[in-house]
């Protein structure tokens, strides 16, 4: 059976690490706002049916909490996913998934900002190890190549640090279930990209896509939505209640591995000091996240968002 349940969270790995490159080619006809608005439009529509047909009607309602919700639905999911997009505009997805790889280690730190329960030494010197290997692919092991990092880089940290505050908020929510949090924090977080997005339309920071645009992507739109933003979210949901947070949370470093993967088979040849950062970065987060587990995280939890270290929709991480 465990072996079994590990399925779950390899299918939700697997859809986001191939959905970097997606949304990226996705970028040539529709702008980052407009698309990630579409996107979550589409995805919520299918949350919200699938909830109704599971919990009822009963389940859309807030009871009480839709400050929290908002809050962490606009941190979470529209700032995950917003600047994410923006920022495959400055950098290439295969720097953009080492980015989203670190999320169970910011969300520790996260937690020793918000709660005062302080990460293992360990941990801190291990994510240090992390960035330096993400250093490396961006720079290609060139000081010259720091300016690479530039507005992407800066994007991604702060994409997944509030992506690390919204999991740190999902451990309040232990009473709900995760297609109910997710879909109610989804529904806030797009209600914001939307208003978002026709502002953004209106000054002439982007432009509204037409329907040519939108049908030139449809297939990456259906992708992302589809596959990115629901069956992901629910495989990785499932696989974290039947592993336990902290055990699904390694399956997140293998990210970086398909997107490099599929950047290869489209023709990109990295160097070889690309491929020793990514191996560094994946070794060091790995060994944070065996080092962040508590003892009992080999037993399954009988709750994903009770563990503060649970990724809910790492694109995600969006790629979240």
């Amino acid at each position: 059976m465990r072996s079994r349940a590990t399925a779950y969270p390899l299918v939700a790995v697997l859809g986001w690490g191939v959905m970097f490159p997606i949304l990226a080619s996705a970028l040539n006809w529709v702008d980052p706002l407009n698309l990630t608005t579409a996107r979550y439009l589409l995805a919520v529509v299918v949350l919200v049916a699938i909830l109704l047909l599971r919990e009822g009607a009963g389940a859309l309602r807030p009871g009480g909490r839709a400050r929290e919700v908002v809050v962490l639905g606009v941190v979470g999911f529209a700032g995950f996913n917003l600047l994410t997009s923006l920022a495959l505009e400055h950098a290439a997805p295969q720097q953009i998934s080492l980015f989203v790889a670190t999320t169970p280690v910011i969300t520790q730190l996260v937690r020793w900002a918000r709660d005062g329960v302080r990460p293992k030494p360990l941990l801190l010197a291990l994510s240090l190890v992390a960035l330096v290997g993400v250093g490396l692919v961006i720079t290609r092991g060139s000081l010259a190549g720091l300016g690479q990092f530039g507005l992407g880089g800066l994007m991604m940290i702060g994409a997944v640090l509030g992506w690390g505050i919204y999991t740190h908020g999902a451990s309040r929510f232990g009473e709900w279930s995760p297609l109910r949090f997710t879909t109610l924090t989804a529904l806030a977080g797009t209600v914001a990209m939307l208003v978002l997005s026709i502002g953004a339309d209106a000054v002439g920071w982007q432009h509204a896509p037409g329907a040519a645009d939108l049908a030139a992507v449809a297939p990456q739109l259906a992708y992302a939505a589809l596959v990115g933003a629901v069956i992901a979210v629910l495989a990785w949901n499932t696989g974290v209640q039947r592993l336990g947070a902290a055990n699904a949370a390694l399956f997140m470093n293998l990210v970086p591995v398909i997107t490099f993967a599929v950047q290869i088979v489209r023709g990109y040849r990295p160097e070889p000091v690309e491929l020793v950062g990514a191996a560094i970065t994946i070794a060091a987060l790995i060994a944070a996240n065996l080092a962040a587990r508590p003892r009992s995280a080999s037993l399954p939890r009988p709750s994903a968002v009770t563990d503060p270290i649970a990724v809910t929709d790492p694109v995600a991480v969006s790629a979240r």
